[in-house]
């Protein structure tokens, strides 16, 4: 089959590779139809390359047709339509019980120390093959896959797999009251749906940040009141801006959809480049021990939310070292919430807004519809914001 392909730092391929095959009684085969490319794929574009090994597939964001199934895979059949999310769970756990599937004792890579594998990212999450091929191996298939109605377009159900629930748990945690305020930095695909999932909550007034135009043009469209960074001259000015119209206060709670590549610290910037471009046996064990992040939208989330708000980060952070401003945090008593989504966690709730009305604007939000074998110029175009792309769907 054709998949997509790490092969080092801004280089992948679309390559042949050897078609999955059932090696558990739960595990699934399907065909996928549609797959997303995600931010975080960008991180092992760029940024996370120490954990990565040429040849891995990349992808977590599938769906596709069920070709085959394990005998412990009751509630499948070859012909199902489904979306799998991009964390591998079993569903009977501690975790999974408590709604935290992205932390699965069965699943965790605890090799590495770290919780739940997922699709197509990095050794420290288990280097399981991704999505953006033409079949996919899918493990825990008796709890994890969602079944979709058949009929609508493939737009209408691909984000349950990522972009919802992470948009869905990004609000969550946020804790917005009913007619409340919340500012969302970073207007990519996240932190846009994040604002839609807001709007239909409750939240009174949205605040969208980005220095994208066509960003924050998708999310003026939709009634989100968008600040352009580049017409300010410092974060303090932005943060008085939103102080402004908050009575003096600020936001109630602030999202941060942007993480660690943030346009930000130089210095921060150097030592990410610096381990990407190391021999491999010294590049992985300094990132993991001695990484730090661009933590420029952190801190403007901290000095932008209320006394007393919560900041909910949802982009993708991967530091070990990082200086946090702790004295402003507990003077401004902040509370945090942040995670991978826990995406069964949230399905079923996000489906009920899957509608003919599309509440929250599904059916036209991808920007870009592209073959897998378009995938490195999509990359490419992705990476650099060119031609308008804020979310691209690959079609095998």
């Amino acid at each position: 089959m054709k998949a997509v392909t790490w092969q080092g730092k801004r280089d992948v391929r679309v390559e042949e590779v050897p078609d999955p095959k059932i090696q558990e009684p739960t595990d699934a085969v399907i065909r996928v139809t549609s797959s997303g490319l995600c931010g975080s794929d960008l991180h092992l574009y760029e940024v996370l390359t120490p954990f990565m090994t040429p040849g891995d597939i990349l992808g977590h964001e599938p769906m596709g047709i069920v070709e085959e199934v394990g005998p412990e895979v009751p509630n499948l059949r070859p012909g199902d339509r489904v979306v799998v999310p991009f964390q591998i769970a079993c569903g009977h756990c501690y975790m999974c019980g408590s709604g935290l599937q992205t932390q699965c004792e069965t699943t965790q890579v605890t090799g590495e120390g770290m919780g739940a594998a997922l699709f197509g990212y990095t050794r420290l999450y288990g280097a399981v093959p991704g999505g953006q091929a033409e079949y996919l191996r899918v493990p825990q298939a008796h709890y994890g896959p969602i079944k979709v109605p058949e009929g609508p377009p493939d737009d209408r159900f691909v984000y349950l797999s990522d972009v919802l629930p992470t948009a869905w748990q990004a609000v969550a945690y946020a804790g917005v009251p009913q007619g409340g305020t919340v500012a969302v930095l970073g207007l990519g695909p996240i932190g846009d749906m994040a604002c839609r999932v807001a709007q239909v909550k409750g939240a009174g007034r949205v605040f969208g940040i980005d220095l994208v135009p066509e960003r924050l043009r998708r999310a003026r469209e939709r009634g989100v009141e968008t600040y352009d960074l580049r017409s300010f001259d410092s974060e303090k000015e932005l943060v008085a801006a939103l102080q402004g119209e908050t009575d003096g206060r600020g936001p109630d709670a602030v999202i941060d959809a942007v993480g660690t590549e943030a346009h930000g610290s130089a210095i921060a910037k150097l030592v990410q480049q610096g381990a990407a471009i190391m021999p491999r046996k010294l590049s992985g064990p300094m990132a993991e021990r001695f990484s730090v992040d661009r933590l420029a939208a952190l801190y403007t989330a901290i000095d932008l939310v209320r006394r007393g708000g919560t900041l909910s980060l949802v982009g993708v952070y991967g530091g070990m070292a990082d200086p946090m401003p702790m004295l402003t945090l507990f003077d401004k008593q902040i509370q945090m919430r942040m995670g991978q989504a826990n995406v069964r966690r949230w399905s079923d709730d996000i489906l009920t807004y899957l509608t003919d009305e599309d509440p929250l604007g599904v059916q036209d939000f991808a920007t870009h519809h592209v073959p897998l074998t378009d995938a490195p110029h999509a990359y490419e175009m992705f990476q650099k914001k060119q031609d308008g792309a804020v979310k691209v769907l690959m079609r095998p």
